[in-house]
């Protein structure tokens, strides 16, 4: 049933897979600056965003170069942690990379306007868990969007999309074996994204077709105003 407790279903990204990730997807600058702009756009100014699962931390550089925003990153790869705050050294980018599990944040609650996760929810072995912990996270009536692979995006489609990526003919091959046979195979379908969502704390969302994946945005409801009744109890 979506949302049980299940292993980890991606690769252990640690040491030379790390690194091999890190410069194969360095390339699609295209898909991260998209992401990027469509994040900054949903921000306040001068607003804190947290990205769970930034991997090398393309995206959170890319968000960081818009605009005066605190960006914050956490991933449970210790090498991704190395790699994404040397990457943001290298970009001249103030980011702030922590090692954490996504189901068990190390931040106080209502630390941020929005969250962010591209391309790893599926991976994430308490998906509800992370959610509850993405709501945990924001501050009332913050958001947070979720980018990933639909399930049901077609072969075609996907190696259209990784021909874009401008990758050397070898990590093109495995990059579509990769989506072909690992993650085509863990991507969730909406059916199972929106009963996952029903069983969070989350209860405003909307699910958008985004190429080849989805977007989930989702919105923490607004704090309630406490009533006379509550106040003088």
């Amino acid at each position: 049933m979506p949302g049980t407790r299940k292993p980890y279903r991606g690769l252990a990204m640690e040491g030379p897979i790390a690194t091999w990730y890190a410069r194969n997807t360095a390339k699609d600058t295209r898909g991260y600056r998209a992401c990027a702009q469509a994040v900054a756009a949903q921000l306040p100014n001068g607003g804190s965003v947290l990205e769970v699962a930034p991997g090398p931390g393309y995206l959170a550089i890319e968000i960081a170069r818009l605009g005066d925003y605190r960006v914050t990153g956490l991933d449970i790869s210790r090498s991704f942690v190395r790699i994404a705050a040397e990457n943001a050294r290298k970009a001249g980018v103030a980011i702030d990379f922590y090692r954490g599990d996504a189901a068990h944040m190390p931040f106080a609650e209502a630390s941020f306007d929005f969250v962010v996760c591209r391309a790893a929810f599926k991976n994430f072995s308490d998906p509800v868990g992370a959610l509850n912990e993405m709501h945990r996270m924001l501050k009332p009536s913050g958001r947070a969007s979720i980018f990933d692979l639909r399930k049901d995006a077609t072969l075609d489609d996907i190696d259209a999309e990784v021909d874009r990526m401008g990758l050397s003919w070898l990590n093109r091959i495995l990059t579509k074996w990769t989506f072909r046979h690992m993650l085509l195979k863990t991507a969730y379908t909406r059916e199972a994204l929106q009963q996952m969502v029903f069983a969070s704390r989350f209860e405003d969302y909307h699910l958008l077709q985004d190429g080849i994946g989805f977007e989930l945005r989702l919105t923490k409801e607004p704090a309630r105003p406490i009533s006379p009744i509550q106040m003088t109890a």
